[in-house]
């Protein structure tokens, strides 16, 4: 199938799931969903879902490893054999994988106040469960409510948006098979509150002004998913019981 006789817009420039060019798809965000980890969150976007455990803070393993003025953050991306509908994946990692884990740890450090647990580390493991496109910003903003699930001091949650050109037009929060056949995509994180971007790369051709206008649509869609991310950390947290001393 040729990328040209693939049209991803309607006459009246919706997208092909319905979706206007600024709009998200549904989703829905949870805190706290694993025993077992420190910290933990379950993000779906459309139809992906993910899963990420947290642990940590922790002595390092093995401890040469360890650095002596901050936390040593390590993530794991990987997808399951199943996540993908056209073929079964290899479940050893990929060299996409690790790319992946490497920007989303980069995304991520902005955030953490890392000083404050020297000779230290953290291991945050994303599992994507179903993927179906922006699987990398996804697994940021599920990604940063386990760490604060964990307890980790944080400047501010990360949100992860996608923004690609679609025929020709920006479009928020690519789908797969729009990120397949779109003419570029650019994923974006940024602590909404502080208003400060911890990663942004661009696959394809963006002009200055199509940068700028991106941007500024990233940045109301990102409002969107932080609020989701307030809301399931609140929703976790009100659900713990609470502790009464009896003198």
């Amino acid at each position: 199938m040729e990328k040209a006789n693939v049209k991803l817009l309607t006459e009246d420039g919706r997208r092909i799931d319905g979706r206007g060019l600024n709009e998200l798809r549904k989703f829905r965000v949870e805190a706290g969903v694993l025993k077992n980890a420190d910290g933990s969150a379950y993000i779906e976007l459309g139809r992906n879902k993910i899963m990420v455990a947290v642990y940590g803070p922790k002595e390092v393993h093995p401890r040469h490893e360890a650095l002596p003025d901050r936390m040593l953050l390590r993530c794991r991306y990987s997808m399951l054999p199943f996540s993908v509908a056209d073929e079964r994946k290899s479940p050893s990692p990929t060299r996409r994988e690790v790319e992946i884990s490497k920007v989303i740890r980069e995304a991520l450090e902005p955030a953490i106040f890392l000083e404050e647990y020297p000779r230290t580390s953290t291991d945050v493991f994303i599992e994507v469960i179903e993927a179906d496109g922006s699987t990398r910003v996804a697994s940021i903003t599920a990604a940063a409510v386990a760490l604060a699930d964990a307890g980790i001091p944080m400047k501010d949650l990360v949100v992860g948006v996608s923004i690609g050109k679609i025929e020709g037009r920006l479009a928020i929060d690519l789908s797969g098979i729009e990120d397949q056949r779109g003419e570029g995509d650019m994923p974006i994180a940024l602590m909404p509150r502080l208003n400060e971007i911890t990663l942004l790369q661009a696959d394809g051709s963006f002009s200055r002004d199509e940068i700028a206008q991106a941007l500024q649509m990233v940045r109301e869609a990102a409002i969107k998913l932080y609020e989701e991310q307030r809301r399931a950390l609140k929703d976790r947290y009100s659900k713990l019981p609470v502790e009464v001393e009896i003198t």
